[in-house]
């Protein structure tokens, strides 16, 4: 497809990106318009036939976790992924009741999560973060594994050390009720979206400070530590494929060595018995087996589970997660 100019690439791409005709194709190309309801795998045979190959829009192939299908993942970036709503503790009947009466489709994917057009102005309809979250499907459940471990109602001090908005927090504070958060990032404007989101939720019982965990420990100790890593975010690529497209490859060793100084540093505040879970949004080995490996040497913690949240065959993100022990 290379041989092609740039308005035909265009072209190509708006057809195999396209779920239904429409009329900006069929001004630009009558055919493919008329073939633009095909299943995904029959428009990229019919790509094919111009020098398309589905794994040029993923060039990283060794550098990519043997747990993701390669294949199905470079089909992923021709879809766009859907939005997804966390209906909060209690606040099911009023979201829905606010969706059904705008008339807006969606699916129910578990009973606090619902599965919606990523063209829905949701933040008409519904107060966000009072009475559901914009979040990935995956990311909703990047902490099941600490429902597993831990009783819903006991007593847990908890440290978001790469807390960003604060939706890791949100999320953690909906599952365990008797909680308090220590939520640091390294942005103190970061910070101030979180400290706005969780007045409209209605979180009290935190602290927020600016915190660089790449360069130091904290001396206090805590039952859980989320380290919600900064990344590649090559799990989320096709909800922004500008990243896809301008993304280097020497950036996975950037990456992989910051999240190793965050992950070891993080690990020094985990009391005896509690929890260390690491989470990424990246499907690249060295920057989640590899950094698990890490920290199990370096720090004597027991690896509880270590799993891939896999998306690309739900519309949705692909995550990683591990969870040790101390």
């Amino acid at each position: 497809m290379l041989h092609l100019n740039i308005d035909e690439r265009i072209i190509w791409s708006l057809f195999l990106c396209s779920t239904e005709p429409g009329k900006l194709l069929e001004g630009l190309n009558t055919e493919l318009n008329a073939r633009a309801h095909l299943s995904l795998d029959e428009k990229i045979a019919k790509a094919f036939e111009e020098g398309f190959k589905v794994e040029m829009g993923f060039p990283w192939q060794e550098d990519l976790s043997s747990h993701i299908n390669y294949l199905d993942f470079c089909k992923s970036f021709l879809l766009q992924p859907d939005l997804f709503l966390r209906i909060r503790p209690d606040r099911k009947d009023k979201v829905v009741d606010a969706l059904e009466k705008a008339n807006v489709s969606f699916q129910s994917e578990s009973s606090d999560c619902l599965r919606l057009s990523n063209t829905t102005k949701v933040d008409d309809l519904i107060f966000l973060d009072k009475d559901a979250v914009v979040q990935d499907l995956n990311s909703q459940k990047t902490l099941d594994v600490l429902t597993d471990v831990l009783n819903a109602t006991q007593k847990i001090k908890a440290w978001d050390c790469c807390a960003a908005s604060g939706g890791k927090s949100l999320l953690l504070h909906d599952q365990f009720s008797n909680i308090f958060i220590l939520a640091t990032d390294i942005r103190s404007s970061i910070l101030h979206n979180l400290e706005k989101r969780f007045e409209k939720a209605g979180i009290k019982n935190y602290r927020s400070q600016v915190h660089d965990v790449a360069q130091y420990s904290l001396k206090e100790k805590f039952d859980v530590v989320i380290c919600d890593a900064p990344c590649s975010g090559s799990g989320t690529w096709s909800r922004t494929p500008e990243q896809l497209y301008f993304f280097k490859e020497e950036r996975i060793d950037h990456y992989s060595n910051l999240q190793k100084k965050i992950a070891l540093n993080a690990t020094k505040s985990v009391s005896q018995g509690g929890y260390f879970i690491y989470i990424t949004c990246s499907v690249f080995k060295e920057e989640n087996e590899e950094i698990v490996q890490q920290i199990g040497e370096k720090t004597g913690m027991q690896l509880v589970s270590a799993n891939y949240l896999k998306g690309y065959d739900k519309k949705a993100d692909t995550l990683f997660t591990a969870l040790f022990r101390l």
